[in-house]
């Protein structure tokens, strides 16, 4: 798994941007070059882990275990820091599907919580946590990884 780098932009990509980053091609994807050199250091907590494993199944991605395995083991867990949170989180947004993301975050010491959802993208920042969608974190990396 991951290890922790000083100095390096420690971030949380939601499930959603994490699919979109491993599974196609185009601007997300970017974010796999960018943990892949070192660039950003991507947390995970074991239920966002979890959730990762989950939405990798589902029937439109037309994965089979193999392919899930191979993803999770060569793409994600050498690159990503698995957190424990400490600090539960409930009730910052009204989707409660999103507090172990947040929890992740803060316990983490994570700078950014990336993620196309509008609701967190509007609270802006909770702690030091800042929210902010793909494009808006990748323009600070503009000259790091294929465009």
């Amino acid at each position: 798994m991951g290890k922790k780098k000083k100095g390096v932009t420690r971030v949380v990509l939601d499930t959603n941007v994490l699919v979109s980053a491993l599974l196609f091609k185009g601007k997300v994807s970017r974010f796999v070059a960018l943990w892949q050199q070192g660039s950003m250091a991507p947390l995970l907590s074991k239920e966002t882990f979890g959730e990762l494993k989950k939405v990798l199944t589902y029937p439109k991605f037309a994965l089979d275990q193999e392919e899930i395995g191979g993803i999770l083991e060569d793409e994600v867990l050498p690159f990503f820091e698995i957190v424990d949170p400490v600090e539960p989180i409930e009730g910052v947004c009204t989707d409660s599907d999103d507090d172990p993301f947040i929890a992740c975050a803060v316990s983490g010491g994570a700078e950014f919580v990336v993620t196309g959802d509008a609701q967190l993208v509007g609270l802006r920042q909770y702690k030091t946590v800042r929210f902010v969608t793909p494009s808006e974190f990748l323009k600070r990396f503009a000259s790091v990884g294929p465009t």
